[in-house]
């Protein structure tokens, strides 16, 4: 499976439960993740990738700044994974 099906894939049940996203892109920066996923009042930063692949060393780091300034991070690479994700999210905003 290539990453472009798990991104379309992420694309698509984000908008059947009510989310919200948009593809990230940061001129001069390296390494950004390339969604920002919005469900249920919490804002994520998802990478998407193939099966097994991992981040590179300038995504590890862009996660790391994101964690650090108290953002949520994500690393999806399965259609599977997806659905985690969405089944994990919060149902309700405070």
């Amino acid at each position: 499976m290539r990453e472009s099906e798990v991104e379309r894939y992420l694309i698509k049940r984000v908008k059947e439960v009510g989310g919200h996203q948009r593809k990230f892109i940061s001129p001069g920066c390296r390494g950004v993740p390339d969604r920002i996923v919005v469900l249920d009042c919490e804002v994520y930063f998802v990478e998407l990738k193939a099966p097994g692949k991992k981040l590179r060393p300038d995504q590890e780091r862009e996660h790391l700044k994101i964690r650090n300034a108290g953002g949520n991070t994500r690393v999806i690479d399965s259609k599977e994974a997806v659905d985690a994700f969405i089944r994990q999210r919060r149902t309700t905003c405070l």
